[in-house]
């Protein structure tokens, strides 16, 4: 036991306190909370996908984890088929040419390569330019780097895009990189190579590195086809871009992505990583070598993001029919909803907060509150399409009697 003279530590970094909003704990807890009230649990929160990887990535994964020399550490392999596929998969897609050796590292899904770039290619004390909202990695990974978060509002008024002019000059001097996040999470936004331009442009006026997460590449709606950063010329000079398989694949437990573009920020990545992990298990490489090249082979094929399309009409129509008319996202699989007209209240203005929790405890159904990505998230929830036609339709009536306070606790 510690003597008392000395005080008690705690073994607890308050960095953690930083990592993200506690909010999407406090939801953990409401859905175990109504769960064990004997709930049906309908859960719109997590964006986790419903569905499997294809028949053929499965295999191509059964049957390398039964070869007996790919239990090794993965780094004692020859990690360039992914990356090979990875770069063939960029060109088939974007038209865009990536040396795999040294413009590309290999990730445990995209997240792992989000919470490490700030510690790879900033110093404590650096700033970097976030959204507001934002997905919670993306400010997590600089409180963990010791790194200032400086935060541009995205607003519907401006399309959920950042307002360029309205960074300051000196913002932009600090700055060591600004990340932005198109398709976007939470908000659903989309933008177009216009727009990166001038991101880009702006960068370099001030030798700025450019961050993509482009997470939900393959979730465009109405024809949209989500473009890469990397498509424009010279864009590999200032800035990186992220890819997971993990949404457009359905592989999400697989935990593998890249990141790709300028080498030095890539190399930078690379460092680190080397000194924290030993890659991807190689049969994921396999099947995500296996998924990169079926995609290539069938450009013919619907995009995953066709099912999420076709959730999302169902379910706002189902919606709007129950008294919450909500402006339909243009890609990703989430919704981003401004809070409805309550027929109802608790004697206080409502929240994404209490609007969340009240209604998860009133009806089971799960959605995010908006806060918990930020600010400029309030007044709003997240919905995640990730149940099944029925399930949503469900879903949506429930929701619908909770806002005219037919069902409340």
């Amino acid at each position: 036991m510690m003597s008392a003279q000395h005080g008690v530590k705690a073994w607890r970094s308050e960095r953690l306190s930083a990592l993200g909003s506690s909010i999407f704990s406090e939801v953990a807890a409401w859905k175990a909370e109504a769960a064990r009230g004997g709930a049906d649990i309908i859960d719109l929160g997590i964006g986790s996908p419903d569905q499997p990887p294809s028949e053929t990535v499965r295999r191509a994964l059964a049957e390398a984890s039964l070869q007996i020399d790919n239990y090794a550490y993965p780094a004692t392999k020859d990690g360039m088929p992914f990356k090979q596929a990875a770069a063939a998969w960029m060109k088939h897609r974007f038209g865009v040419t990536v040396d795999p050796a040294s413009e590309m590292v290999t990730l445990l899904g995209s997240q792992d390569g989000l919470a490490h770039l700030a510690m790879s290619i900033c110093d404590p004390g650096d700033a970097a330019l976030l959204p507001n909202p934002g997905y919670p990695i993306y400010a997590g990974s600089l409180a963990l780097a010791g790194v200032e978060a400086i935060l541009m509002p995205l607003r519907e008024e401006n399309d959920y895009l950042p307002d360029l002019g309205a960074i300051t000059e000196e913002q932009w001097d600090r700055a060591k990189f600004i990340l932005i996040n198109y398709p976007n999470n939470p908000v659903s936004a989309v933008a177009d190579l216009a727009f990166f331009e001038k991101v880009l442009t702006k960068a370099k006026e001030h030798h700025v590195l450019v961050v993509h997460d482009l997470a939900y590449s393959e979730m465009g709606f109405d024809g949209n086809e989500p473009p890469s950063i990397l498509e424009l010329p010279g864009a590999a000079e200032q800035a990186v871009e992220f890819h997971s398989m993990s949404k457009s694949f359905n592989m999400a437990g697989c935990r593998i992505g890249f990141l790709a573009g300028n080498r030095e920020a890539v190399g930078a990545l690379r460092e680190l990583k080397a000194n924290i992990d030993y890659g991807a298990f190689y049969p994921i490489q396999q099947a995500a070598v296996a998924a990169l090249q079926e995609a290539i082979a069938a450009p013919g094929k619907p995009k995953v993001g066709k099912l999420y399309e076709r959730r999302r009409d169902l379910f706002l129509d189902a919606l709007r029919s129950e008294g919450w008319d909500i402006k339909p996202p243009k890609a990703t699989m989430f919704v981003w909803a401004q809070l409805p007209e309550m027929a109802w209240d608790m004697g206080a203005a409502w929240t994404s907060r209490t609007i969340s929790q009240e209604m998860l405890k009133a009806t089971g159904v799960v959605v995010v509150p908006g806060e918990a990505f930020g600010s400029e998230g309030e007044g709003y929830v997240r919905i995640a399409l990730v149940e099944d036609e029925s399930r949503l339709l469900e879903a949506a009536a429930r929701i619908g009697r909770f806002i005219r306070g037919e069902v409340n606790s």
